[in-house]
């Protein structure tokens, strides 16, 4: 069943499920359909049903926007380790990495999906010897994901907009694009979503929706704070979207707390972002 534009949905890994019937027991008690599906990552995300996840969830009723993957070995005590661990940044982690990807592109289609979200890694500033072979490696997942049929979004926020749309021009490639994530932006202490968001507007594909304030002490994270209480200032981020034209889903993400407390988040969330949508 298509999605409709501006829909709001979810993503799976913020309700802290292990299987799809619990998945569509909270998708139920928020009034949601649209979910944004965790591949099955093995350190935070895994699905009881194991390779059986995608008949289940193909099978179980609600919508599903996307696949988002993560790799294990990423580590997000601190901005700093996750600049070691994250995404294709450690040239020696990149080989088994670029297999875990393959994996998810098999489970994308196995889901019957186009499209998978993924964090690309810190990406080198330009004249950075280190920036050629991380953009080969880019280049690689775009070629696979090509051959495959799928479109593979970054999640902005470990880069600067200004490096990421430099990155994607570079490497010319139809099929990376982005997953625009306003508070990402802040909990690394990086740009102001709502200054950049036309930059990157050409190849929004997705957006995950959530709040932060920007951390007070440099080289710590922000804060992540329930929507529309922190400073994405949800309310123009929404009307800035519309204003783009970006016609995907809007699915809400809530990365702290227990999983009682992050529902409650949630269920603010679907409220808050409906009254948004509504004005």
């Amino acid at each position: 069943m298509p999605i409709e534009p501006l829909a709001v949905g979810v993503c799976s890994w913020s309700l802290q499920v292990t299987s799809v019937p619990e998945l569509k027991g909270f998708l139920d008690r928020l009034g949601v359909d649209v979910v944004q599906i965790a591949c099955g990552d093995p350190h935070h995300a895994s699905w009881a049903e194991g390779d059986g996840m995608p008949a289940a969830a193909k099978a179980a009723g609600f919508r599903r926007s996307g696949a988002m993957l993560g790799f294990p070995g990423e580590d997000y005590t601190t901005p700093q380790t996750i600049e070691k661990t994250g995404g294709f940044g450690d040239p020696a982690t990149r080989p088994e990495r670029l297999e875990r990807f393959k994996w998810g592109l098999a489970r994308t289609v196995e889901l019957g999906l186009t499209d998978i979200m993924l964090h690309a890694g810190f990406i080198p500033e330009v004249g950075d010897p280190a920036r050629k072979p991380f953009l080969d490696t880019l280049a690689q997942v775009g070629d696979l994901a090509r051959r495959t049929g799928v479109t593979v979004a970054f999640e902005t926020g470990q880069e600067s907009a200004a490096l990421l749309r430099r990155t994607l021009d570079d490497l010319q490639s139809p099929n990376l694009k982005v997953n625009f994530d306003p508070a990402n932006m802040l909990l690394y202490d990086k740009d102001d979503p709502l200054r950049v968001l036309d930059l990157l507007a050409p190849d929004i594909r997705s957006v995950h929706v959530k709040d932060a304030n920007r951390p007070t002490t440099k080289g710590t994270w922000g804060e992540e704070v329930p929507l529309g209480t922190g400073q994405t200032n949800t309310r123009e981020f929404v009307a800035a979207l519309k204003r783009v034209g970006y016609r995907g889903p809007l699915c809400i993400e809530r990365e702290v707390g227990t999983q009682a407390e992050r529902f409650a988040d949630i269920e603010h969330g679907v409220r808050f972002l409906r009254q948004c949508l509504a004005e």
